[in-house]
C-alpha cells in the first residue's frame, strides 16, 4: 500500500470509527432516558452543536434500542478517543442514574 494510500485509509477509519463512538454515546443516551446533546453541552458549553450527534440522534432507531451499552463500556470508548470532558459528564450522570 502507497504510503499516500495508507494516510487515507487510516484516516478514513478514524472517522468511521469516531462515527461508531458518537452512535454508542447516543445509544447509551436513549437508554437511560437521558438527552445526547444536553449531556455533550455539559462537557463542552461553549461548542456551537455537533452536526455529526445530531445526526446520530436523528438516525437512532427502535432496532438498535436492545443494544445495552455498560456505563464501563462507555466510559472506555469515550477515553480512547480522547473525549475526556465527554467522559467525565458521562461518569456524573451515570452517579445520578437510579442504582440497579
Amino acid at each position: 500500500m502507497e504510503n499516500e494510500n495508507r494516510e487515507e485509509w487510516i484516516i478514513k477509519k478514524y472517522q468511521q470509527d469516531e462515527q461508531m463512538m458518537i452512535q454508542l454515546f447516543v445509544q447509551w443516551c436513549m437508554n437511560h432516558q437521558l438527552d445526547p446533546m444536553a449531556v455533550y453541552q455539559k462537557a463542552y458549553p461553549y461548542q456551537e452543536k455537533n452536526a455529526a450527534l445530531q445526526t446520530a440522534i436523528e438516525e437512532a432507531n427502535a432496532e438498535t434500542a436492545d443494544l445495552e451499552i455498560s456505563h464501563a463500556t462507555m466510559l472506555e470508548v469515550l477515553q480512547l478517543f480522547g473525549n475526556d470532558d465527554l467522559a467525565f459528564a458521562v461518569a456524573e450522570e451515570i452517579e445520578r442514574l437510579p442504582k440497579k
